[in-house]
């Protein structure tokens, strides 16, 4: 009975490593791009169920692969061995790279076997989504030279979460990219610059350190700060733009509210610790932003 006892907070504590290690709480830069997309389709044409179940999957696994590349890639190196943030499983050993490198594996092949199912029931160009996604994913810190060290990880964030997550959605369900797709990518992409980009302002001096050149690196402490404001503010105003085409897209005018925290935060200069409110504040704002995008555009 002891040691049963004993057992359970073991496993909940690991069940609650991989949780984390997963990082579920910035899953919204993930489901804002397929609402978005859903909503452009739903304008547009029928929406079919299956179709959305299978985007959801194909987007979940390559995203959440990722991140658990990405600890394992940036564990291998020492690259989080003094996180400020929330802890990964490789750099806070608990558990070991190969674990986390199957699991990755794992989730890829869920997303490669949907893209697979995707490219025979849409279209062939699903296959070259596909491997897009899957290279791009694992050389984002993978690798002999990641790209994601050499301040291109804003650029991948933009199209994937932005033009690849939007556009792909739509055309599952459309068979086509409508131009209406492509003008919605904008501000999807630019709110998950700033996600990222809260992110990599709290670890400008670890990264630094650790030789991983992100765009923060670059621009240091106080253009960051400038730059996370910008993506905001230019999200909200490239929205605005699609109420020619679609006037209830100013839907989007409601989620100001939800930018006010996070803006405060990063612009008063809160650092370390403190910016993990920031970006969490930043997935809120990203989840609102696009429920009301999506329904603006669907109306």
């Amino acid at each position: 009975m002891t040691a049963t006892l004993q057992q359970r907070p073991v496993r909940r504590d690991a069940v609650r490593a991989w949780l984390v290690g997963a990082r579920l709480k910035t899953l919204p830069v993930t489901l804002a791009p397929i609402a978005v997309g859903e909503g452009i389709a739903r304008s547009l044409g029928a929406v079919s169920w299956w179709r959305t179940v299978l985007t959801l999957l194909f987007m979940l696994g390559f995203v959440l692969g990722t991140n658990f590349f990405n600890d394992y890639s940036d564990g291998v190196r020492g690259t989080d061995d003094a996180r400020l943030g929330p802890v990964r499983l490789v750099g806070s050993g608990q558990a070991s790279p190969r674990q986390v490198l199957r699991f990755g594996m794992f989730l890829y092949a869920v997303a490669v076997v949907t893209g697979v199912v995707l490219a025979a029931a849409v279209s062939w160009w699903m296959l070259a989504v596909t491997v897009y996604c899957g290279l791009a994913g694992w050389f984002y810190t993978g690798g002999p030279r990641p790209y994601g060290y050499r301040a291109l990880g804003d650029l991948s964030i933009f199209l994937f979460h932005g033009v690849i997550a939007v556009c792909t959605t739509a055309a599952v369900q459309l068979g086509h990219v409508p131009l209406l797709a492509l003008g919605a990518s904008v501000p999807i992409g630019l709110l998950s610059c700033a996600l990222l980009t809260t992110n990599n302002l709290r670890d400008i001096r670890t990264d630094a350190a650790a030789g991983k050149i992100t765009v923060a690196v670059l621009l240091g402490d106080k253009r960051t700060r400038v730059y996370y404001a910008l993506c905001v503010t230019g999200a909200f105003a490239s929205a605005l733009l699609l109420a020619g085409a679609r006037p209830w897209a100013l839907l989007v005018i409601a989620a100001v509210p939800s930018a006010v925290f996070p803006l405060r935060r990063v612009l008063s200069g809160a650092r370390g610790r403190d910016l993990i409110a920031a970006l969490e504040h930043t997935c809120l704002l990203l989840l609102a932003f696009g429920a009301l995008l999506a329904i603006g555009l669907a109306l």
